[in-house]
């Protein structure tokens, strides 16, 4: 990547409606800037730089449909490298998904976030969280957003990546994400921050991570908040017990388990965000990190 790209890359103000409509050719700003619902931006955001890795927008097949995603990558490696998709939160593939990215690449993998809303819209052209939530979210099946993980990894697998380990890591929305996908038989181990486990069963989100815990085929690592309001302690404890059923018949759902930060909100890992909590974000880190090494992926 040229120290031009590069540049325009950190600059270029985001338009992600102009981004959806663009084609695989033309299309040049996903994960530029932070989406208009998630609060004003706070100083603690991380920036990654681009030394040492290649990162930024890729069109990637689903069948004939072409999804975008941001990849970052280191930028000389040898060999294939471990895969991981990073699933965002509500507000989609915004610049803290994409920083995520980058500190994946920065530590030897093939990072890849997928745009999994493209189809429903933008959830920048919304200002609000429920507006998002009822007009991005509530149309996004969760067969579809799988379906879209799985061609990623097909992606990746012929792009440099090993489809012998893989990781799935994803934040609030993304983190629900990263249970369900940890029924995939591709996935080797999943982080999920802050992802709801209980909730309404609808026709486009017809199971929920405590409807799954007897499918899991790689175990997964929960990172909650004591004080999350949105995420009971109560609906995490159902999830332990749903696991812990399934535990004597799948080794996944036996070795899963959750980390709880006391006095922590919902959030606390988006660095952008009033909810930071730089103590429980840098150990959900390690630990995150940690997990992958533990299960094969890095």
């Amino acid at each position: 990547m040229t120290k031009k790209i590069q540049s325009d890359i950190r600059t270029v103000s985001e338009d992600r409606r102009g981004f959806i409509k663009a084609s695989a050719i033309t299309a040049t700003t996903i994960g530029i800037g932070f989406v208009a619902a998630s609060e004003p931006v706070m100083a603690a955001a991380i920036e990654t730089d681009f030394t040492g890795i290649k990162a930024g927008e890729q069109m990637i097949p689903v069948g004939s449909f072409q999804m975008p995603a941001y990849v970052s990558r280191p930028d000389k490696a040898k060999g294939s490298l471990p895969i991981i998709i990073v699933a965002s939160e509500i507000f989609g593939v915004h610049e803290y998904i994409a920083d995520i990215t980058r500190r994946f690449a920065k530590l030897g993998y093939l990072a890849i976030a997928p745009e999994f809303f493209t189809r429903a819209g933008d959830p920048n052209a919304y200002g609000t969280i429920a507006e998002i939530q009822k007009n991005i979210i509530a149309v996004t099946p969760d067969s579809q957003v799988i379906n879209d993980l799985q061609a990623a990894l097909v992606w990746a697998g012929k792009n440099g990546g090993d489809l012998k380990k893989v990781g799935v890591t994803g934040f609030c929305w993304g983190g629900r994400i990263v249970w369900l996908s940890a029924t995939l038989p591709q996935v080797r181990a999943g982080v999920a921050w802050y992802g709801r486990v209980i909730g309404e069963k609808t026709e486009n989100s017809p199971r929920h991570p405590v409807d799954i815990a007897a499918d899991l085929k790689a175990p997964v690592l929960g990172l909650y908040g004591g004080a999350d309001t949105g995420i009971s302690l109560e609906s995490v404890e159902q999830m332990r017990e749903a696991l812990a059923k399934a535990a004597p018949k799948n080794p996944a759902a036996k070795a899963s388990r959750f980390e709880i930060y006391p006095d922590t909100p919902h959030a606390f890992h988006a660095d952008y965000r009033a909810t930071y909590r730089e103590g429980p974000a840098k150990d959900g880190w390690e630990k995150c990190l940690a997990w992958f090494k533990q299960n094969g992926v890095a």
